[in-house]
């Protein structure tokens, strides 16, 4: 990546927002949450667990893949989101969009093709996420596990739990 002299960037590691102030080439994925906010030029591509949010100010030219997507500034690239994308009055998109929820405000400037894609209905859960999902303790979760009767996906060691099955699961009345 190549950083231009306009500002320095800023990261806040405790909270995980991360944003950026200056000029960025490059690509940037996270793989965990994290709230990116580009208030500057960025050239290349984006894969964000999370919310971006484009500043009002900012120029991406690039390919944006995420959860959910805030836009105010200007945008070349295809966006794709998992959760839900916002047209802000100041945005101006030139590309195509595949999105569950999208919301244009009066105002933005959109050209390109939309794909209203359905929710992401597979969405896995680890164990913690699963214990909040479902109001259980942890104890409770494994021992269902251990006796077969939770849908899990096992991965390794790793324990997902994907939540169409949870769901289906749960309103046949398995939770106890």
């Amino acid at each position: 990546m190549a950083f231009g002299d306009k500002k320095p960037q800023r990261v806040e590691t405790a909270s995980k927002s991360i944003e950026i102030n200056a000029e960025m080439h490059g690509s940037l994925s996270f793989k965990e949450q994290v709230d990116l906010k580009i208030n500057g030029h960025f050239t290349g591509s984006l894969d964000v667990r999370g919310t971006l949010t484009v500043g009002g100010r900012a120029e991406v030219e690039a390919d944006i893949v995420g959860d959910n997507v805030v836009i105010a500034g200007k945008i070349k690239g295809n966006v794709s989101v998992a959760k839900m994308l916002t047209l802000l009055p100041t945005a101006v998109l030139i590309g195509n969009i595949t999105a569950p929820k999208l919301n244009i405000v009066e105002g933005a400037i959109f050209q390109g093709n939309c794909q209203m894609s359905p929710a992401e209905t597979n969405e896995s859960m680890n164990i913690k996420e699963l214990t909040v999902y479902l109001e259980l303790d942890e104890g409770t979760i494994i021992e269902l596990v251990r006796s077969g009767k939770i849908p899990v996906v096992r991965d390794g060691d790793v324990l997902k739990f994907e939540r169409s099955q949870i769901d289906s699961w749960a309103a046949a009345g398995m939770v106890k």
